[in-house]
């Protein structure tokens, strides 16, 4: 049987409320590296469908409901040793497509336990400063611009 690899492509979408308060969420596998929703795209599926689908399976919520925004911005960057095992052999770098969900206002989630420990809201800069992934700071950090721009 073929092992089943990730595939070196992924979302990262920062949940953010109006009042650019942002989502945060522990994972399980490293207690203390916060993020925001991120995972890697199933074969065949487009980053928006992917985006869509870690939203629901990490939060519980319907990015259906919501302002779910493409930035068209890709990241590159190299894939953590601790974590290279899950992509084929060889593979070192992931392409990470950046897109935001606006909430009317801040929600209680519902996390995936294996995935997850707890979660939190905090003022945007709070969070760009909590966050372990340089990639994921930078677009907390542009979500103002971004914000704006989208009203």
């Amino acid at each position: 049987m073929t092992p089943q690899y990730k595939l070196p492509v992924s979302v990262l979408v920062v949940i953010h409320t109006a009042e650019l308060e942002v989502l945060l969420i522990e994972r399980a596998d490293r207690p203390g590296f916060w993020q925001s929703v991120t995972g890697s795209q199933d074969p065949g599926e487009a980053p928006i469908d992917t985006a869509r689908r870690e939203v629901l399976e990490e939060t519980g919520l319907d990015a259906a409901h919501f302002a779910l925004l493409d930035w068209h911005k890709q990241n590159q960057y190299e894939i953590y040793q601790h974590w290279r095992a899950r992509y084929a052999p060889g593979v070192t770098h992931n392409t990470e497509h950046v897109f935001s969900l606006c909430l009317p206002s801040k929600r209680p989630v519902t996390l995936a336990p294996r995935e997850h420990l707890q979660y939190a809201w905090l003022p945007w800069r709070d969070a760009a400063d909590k966050v372990f992934s340089w990639s994921n700071a930078e677009a907390i950090r542009e979500l103002p611009s971004r914000a704006r721009g989208a009203r």
